[in-house]
């Protein structure tokens, strides 16, 4: 049985569909469910255009997903929770792949879960980042992939 779980979440039916593959394991109270929310960095810091875009707006960009982010970290939390689910979230800034690797690296995680569409390529953002990272080659731990059954 798996002791520590990190759930990657952001709102999505897919990644929703993650959340009901958590609690279809049915871990026990004492399993450490970790509920992550990537926020993107904006396209033009990736890409290194500071020039182009000013450092205040593309705060301002990040604080507003942030918030958004939040706010879905409590839904998703507040699922879990009434499952019986021993939650922790988790907010980051960053690429999805590295900030889902690190975090199994520091937390010492198991098993990552993550949501998939159907009707997406495998290079969403869970599989690849910009910086074109496989997820399942990063990470030292197994891989979970729920779909929305719809």
């Amino acid at each position: 049985m798996y002791r520590k779980i990190l759930v990657a979440y952001n709102g999505t039916s897919e990644s929703r569909s993650a959340l009901q593959e958590c609690i279809r394991l049915e871990p026990a109270p004492s399993t450490a469910i970790h509920l992550l929310a990537v926020v993107n960095t904006p396209p033009s810091v990736a890409i290194g255009e500071y020039a182009m875009v000013s450092l205040l707006a593309i705060e301002e960009e990040i604080q507003a997903e942030k918030q958004k982010m939040e706010h879905e970290l409590a839904h998703g939390h507040a699922y879990l929770r009434a499952a019986g689910l021993n939650v922790q979230t988790h907010l980051e800034v960053g690429e999805p792949v590295p900030t889902i690797a690190e975090l199994v690296d520091q937390l010492g995680i198991e098993l990552v879960i993550v949501g998939h569409s159907r009707h997406q390529s495998l290079a969403m953002r869970w599989w690849r980042g910009a910086t074109d990272a496989l997820l399942v080659e990063k990470i030292r731990c197994s891989l979970l992939v729920a779909t929305d059954p719809k």
